[in-house]
Formats: structure tokens, sequence, C-alpha cells
């Protein structure tokens, strides 16, 4: 009994993880044309994850305002500036700013 138990969690955080990745889809999708639905969609997958204690993926999570739930697309809805040694994004529905650390071989071109 404990091991399907276990099993059927597993299956249930696969599953949530997938449609995290789909409602992150349709929001980048949706941030040009309506930028409260995509809000809506980001903040649904951030309940998906929630609900089924699923953290989401690190690609995800940058592109993601905590403080206002819209989806973050340089030019769009952020502003991105590099300053020493610093990724710099500003959120420009609520003004949230995130600092990512970078070093010089983050920055050189891939070759």
């Amino acid at each position: 009994m404990a091991r399907s138990r276990k099993k059927s969690k597993a299956i249930a955080r696969k599953i949530a993880l997938e449609r995290i990745e789909y409602m992150f889809k349709l929001a980048g999708e949706e941030i040009c044309r309506d930028p409260e639905r995509s809000a809506r969609y980001v903040l649904l997958a951030r309940r998906i994850g929630m609900r089924n204690r699923v953290s989401i993926p690190s690609h995800l999570k940058r592109s993601l305002c905590k403080s206002c739930s819209s989806l973050l697309v340089p030019g769009r809805s952020c502003r991105v500036r590099l300053k020493e040694g610093c990724i710099i994004i500003t959120c420009l529905g609520c003004g949230q700013i995130k600092r990512y650390p970078f070093t010089k071989k983050d920055k050189e071109p891939i070759s």
C-alpha cells in the first residue's frame, strides 16, 4: 500500500511539472496580446507547484516576478541591465528588482 501511494505521488508531481511548463508556455504566447491573462497563467502555474509540492524549474523561475506574478519578457515587461558583475532585472509592472551574479566566463560568446 505504501509503495503504490509513493508511486502515485511521483506520477502526480511529474504531471504537475508538465502542467507548470505548459502554463509558462501559454503565458509567453499571451504576453503581447493580454498581459493580465499571462499573469493569470503564471499565478496558476505557481499554485499547481505549491499544491503538489513541486518547485518551479530554475529556468522558468528566473522569468517570473514574485511580487506581481507577471512573466518577465525583456523589453515588454522588464528591463535588463548589466552592472559590475550582476544582471539586474527590473519588473516594469511593480518595480521589483532581481539581481543575479555572473562571471566573465558567463559573458564570453559561445564558439
